[in-house]
């Protein structure tokens, strides 16, 4: 069955997209939803322009991600967290702690799912933490965790 994708499938198709599924998969999962609709020739229309639009929006969203990774490249981040006197943390520094630091210190403004942080950090020093900005945008910052006091 051909049907026009409404909204991002993950291992079907994206918004826009014409795709070929099974019957089953069509009437259980996708129409009920609403993430898609029988791929008719008016529909396959529109379904272009929902590409044209999801490239232009992409575009601009890979602009921006370029821009902002032009600021945050090489960019050292300073964090002041109480710690003990051997520079282990009293908590963590995690990566909603990063992300407002970049928006305080840098004016980026990233959400806390950019910061690629395996584990919060606990120790004081430079740590190096990746950040993802889009698809295929991304860059490294500094973070400079020093004690309070």
């Amino acid at each position: 069955m051909r049907v026009v994708l409404r909204q991002d499938v993950d291992g079907v198709g994206r918004r826009g997209d014409i795709v070929d599924v099974t019957g089953g998969f069509a009437r259980n999962f996708l129409f009920p939803a609403g993430r898609a609709i029988v791929a008719t020739d008016g529909v396959e229309h529109q379904a272009a322009a929902m590409r044209r639009a999801r490239d232009q929006r992409q575009a601009r969203s890979r602009e921006a991600a370029m821009a902002k990774a032009q600021v945050l490249a090489g960019a050292t981040l300073r964090i002041t967290a109480r710690a003990s006197g051997k520079g282990k943390l009293f908590g963590s520094v995690s990566a909603a702690d990063v992300a407002d630091a970049a928006r305080e210190q840098k004016g980026v403004d990233l959400d806390r799912h950019q910061v690629a942080l395996d584990e919060p950090i606990k120790l004081v020093g430079t740590h190096e933490v990746p950040v993802h900005l889009f698809e295929d945008v991304g860059t490294a910052v500094m973070v400079e965790v020093v004690p309070a006091g």
